[in-house]
């Protein structure tokens, strides 16, 4: 019951649901993703998405100083009966917000205007 309140309990915010939102239509999306869409700061979306760690739902990759976040893979049944019916219910009306400024962060990063703010590759040691 214990891990079943765990689960709940991280369902139950409107930033971690539409992060699941966006994992789940676009599968595995950088931290840097995350924050530009939601605008929220690096500290929020790691605190909420180490709440969806913990709870079961997602999986993370490091890349650099980058981590990548997806669905867990092999969920048990309970959790993937809940990913069913979140998916089902986070769509149209209730994404299409969301669904926009994906779009528009993408097409800004895939230019190359705008990249995640410290974008590993750019960073320079001050000596």
């Amino acid at each position: 019951m214990r891990a079943l309140a765990q689960l709940f309990r991280a369902l139950a915010d409107e930033t971690r649901l539409e992060m699941l939102a966006l994992v789940s239509a676009h599968g595995e999306l950088c931290v840097c993703d995350l924050e530009q869409v939601l605008r929220i700061s690096q500290s929020k979306s790691s605190r909420h998405l180490r709440y969806l760690k913990n709870a079961g739902l997602l999986d993370d990759r490091r890349a650099g100083l980058w981590v990548h976040y997806r669905i867990a893979p092999g969920l048990d049944p309970e959790r993937k009966a809940i990913l069913t019916a979140l998916k089902r219910v986070l769509t149209g009306g209730r994404t299409a917000e969301l669904e926009k400024r994906f779009e528009a962060w993408s097409r800004r990063k895939a230019s190359a205007a705008e990249r995640c703010k410290t974008d590993p590759v750019r960073r320079t040691a001050h000596r």
